[in-house]
This record gives structure tokens, C-alpha cells and sequence, in this order.
């Protein structure tokens, strides 16, 4: 479909369908659709740039889903410790603030001095904080805070990259 539609850029989902001789089902009509798309986001630069901007909308729901997450899986993680399921939400709220005050900080330097380079420096920034955060709240030895860290860390990273390709599986089907 991909092919053919780059092909034949302006002919119709019906009459595309009737030429790959492929049944006009629903599920036919949504994939040419999206085929459709994905040749105008490689030509032309708005689309790709409108595409952007909803991925990036959506990415706040997928974080107020995983914020939550994170806190079951410290809670989890620091199950002998006497710390409710809220105590370790407000802990990550806070972590979180931390993250979007740096992130902040980031985008406003970049208007300023437009270079990509500063987002490695925020992003060690950052967990180095989450680090010394985690450290002092649970009051565990450095190596016990080391490894429940790697391991959060870990946890959430593969976790947020599975709510990045869910996220832009519908950011995409509903563009």
C-alpha cells in the first residue's frame, strides 16, 4: 500500500483499494489512510511538525499514567520500609517537579543559545537529584540506594518506552 500510494499520491482510498484489488473494509480503508500519512509526514515538513506537536501533547496523559506507576514500583522496591503508597507518590511528585523545573530551564536556554548540548548536562542534572533525593528520603546505605536506583530506573525506562510506542500508536491512528 505504501508504495502504491507514493505512487499515486492524489487517487482515492476507494479507487487505490480497487486497484490493489484489496476488499473496501474498514480496517482496509483505516491502514491506506495511515500509508497516505506516513508519505505526507516524509514530504511535507508542517505535517510532520502538526505530528510532533500532538506526540507531545499526548506525552503528558502518558505521564500522568506512569507517575503513578513509578510510585508502585518504589513501593515495591522499598517494601520493608514503613512508607505508605502516598508517601511515595508525594516523594515522586516532587522528583517530577525537579524534572520539569531543569526541563524548563533547558528550553529556556535553548531559545537563548540554540544548541542540543545542554540536554545531556540537564538530564545527569536530574538524576543525579533523583540519586541524593532517594537517598535521603529512604535513609539507606549508599550501595542499597544505588541499586534500588539502577533498578527503578531501569523498570521505568522500559516502561516509558512501551508508553511512548502506545502513545504514539494513538497519536498516530488519530492524526
Amino acid at each position: 500500500m505504501l508504495k502504491f500510494q507514493k505512487q499515486h499520491p492524489n487517487i482515492y482510498v476507494d479507487d487505490a483499494l480497487d486497484s490493489l484489488k484489496i476488499h473496501k473494509s474498514f480496517s482496509n480503508k483505516f491502514w491506506y489512510s495511515r500509508s497516505q500519512l506516513i508519505n505526507t509526514i516524509f514530504t511535507d515538513k508542517t505535517v510532520s511538525k502538526k505530528l510532533r506537536k500532538q506526540l507531545l501533547s499526548y506525552s503528558s496523559i502518558a505521564l500522568f499514567i506512569l507517575l503513578p506507576l513509578f510510585t508502585l514500583f518504589l513501593r515495591l522496591i522499598y517494601i520493608r520500609r514503613k512508607f505508605t503508597y502516598i508517601e511515595h507518590l508525594i516523594f515522586v511528585f516532587h522528583t517530577q517537579t525537579v524534572f520539569f523545573l531543569l526541563l524548563s530551564m533547558f528550553y529556556i536556554l535553548n531559545i537563548f543559545i540554540e544548541t542540543e548540548s545542554y540536554a545531556g548536562f540537564f538530564l545527569i542534572l536530574f538524576l543525579l537529584y533523583l540519586f541524593l533525593a532517594m537517598k535521603n528520603f529512604y535513609e539507606q546505605s549508599f550501595i542499597k540506594t544505588l541499586l534500588k536506583y539502577l533498578f527503578a530506573n531501569v523498570l521505568f525506562m522500559i516502561f516509558t518506552s512501551l508508553g511512548i510506542v502506545f502513545i504514539s500508536f494513538i497519536a498516530f491512528a488519530l492524526f
